[in-house]
């Protein structure tokens, strides 16, 4: 087996530098008051980090996993538990239509910049469509990472770059409760990305880029593309059982594959093509099926105008307005096609040379 490569990490924090980073959690002084109880509280993070106690609460993993006796995170399992239930529902005909609408803009009226995003009127736009052709819409806003105590989506860790087995499905990355990483909001979007017959990401260009939220999304995305679904293969992170596997053959399942998607991008200035082409070529690679040429919208709001007056410039602009709502049902309708049998994807059977 090849080797594994190791020294990059840094060594363990001392006691006074985790007492430091710690303590900034409660620098407002109204907690001086409770200073005794964070003393005991601290005390109990450090003997957390001290032992990693990333999964405090486990259990066997039970009948149907490749080692039942292996203790798995009750969070993980009432995670998969749940996607396996979706799962289910999303075969069933019988189920109603869903349309996962993605607000991927970082911004709202509820922090910093004290208005909403462009963004989120088009997705806005794109609901009331979804739903005024009886198609159920769930609206994921990405700003909320910016503005709502305890939203957050941790970063990933490439677990796949070492090995594909080594990335689970769903992400078993988090939460890490000895790093405090306890608050990870990609258990929920997981089970929405799975319930959806649809997908549409609407975003903003910034930087050429994604906007941070939508970023983080994308790349925790990566165990939908080829993830283990059984962590007792590897006994959680075991690099070397996860190498073994993938030497032996790997099959990359894809776990999110055959929903329709649409895509609007829009920007100020420049790079809304590679924007919008970066995630077509995302949403494809993960088996995602594409609503057609009026699905994939990429825009300029006030093409190198002043910002201040922004939303003022969209008004004016009925056609895009009118663009992004055909993205809606372009999308709407691709699903109604694949749910009756009468849109596949052209290149599900097919076997690529290069599974990864």
């Amino acid at each position: 087996m090849t080797k594994i490569r190791t020294g990059q990490a840094l060594a363990p924090l001392t006691r006074a530098e985790f007492h430091e980073r710690f303590a900034t959690r409660f620098y407002d002084p109204a907690y001086a008051v409770e200073s005794d109880s964070i003393a005991r509280l601290e005390a109990i993070a450090w003997g957390a980090v001290q032992e990693g106690r990333k999964a405090p609460v486990t259990r066997p993993a039970g009948r149907g996993f490749a080692d039942p006796t292996y203790e798995v995170s009750v969070q993980w399992l009432e995670t998969r538990k749940r996607l396996r239930l979706a799962e289910k529902r999303w075969h069933d005909k019988a189920t109603p239509s869903r349309v996962l609408v993605i607000c991927g803009s970082a911004r709202n009226d509820g922090t910093c910049p004290g208005e909403i995003s462009k963004t989120w009127r088009f997705t806005e736009s794109a609901r009331h469509v979804v739903e005024g052709l009886g198609v159920q819409a769930d609206v994921l806003d990405l700003s909320l990472v910016t503005s709502e105590y305890g939203r957050t989506i941790h970063p990933c860790k490439g677990c796949v770059s070492s090995a594909m087995p080594l990335c689970h499905w769903p992400c078993s990355c988090y939460p890490n409760h000895a790093l405090g990483q306890a608050d990870d909001w990609m258990a929920e979007i997981y089970k929405r990305w799975v319930a959806a017959h649809g997908v549409i990401i609407l975003a903003p260009t910034y930087w050429y880029q994604s906007p941070s939220p939508l970023k983080l999304l994308i790349d925790r995305m990566v165990c939908a593309d080829g993830g283990n679904p059984d962590p007792t293969t590897t006994h959680g992170k075991t690099v070397s059982e996860a190498k073994r596997i993938e030497q032996k053959g790997w099959d990359f399942p894809k776990h999110v594959a055959g929903r329709a998607y649409g895509v609007v991008v829009h920007g100020d200035v420049a790079g809304v093509e590679v924007h919008r082409r970066n995630l077509c070529d995302w949403l494809e690679w993960m088996g995602l099926i594409d609503a057609g040429a009026a699905a994939k919208l990429d825009r300029y709001i006030g093409f190198y105008e002043p910002y201040f007056n922004s939303h003022d410039t969209l008004d004016k602009d009925h056609a895009v307005q009118d663009e992004v709502r055909n993205v809606a049902r372009a999308v709407v309708s691709a699903v109604k096609e694949v749910r009756a049998g009468r849109l596949s994807q052209p290149d599900k059977q097919v076997k690529w040379p290069r599974p990864k």
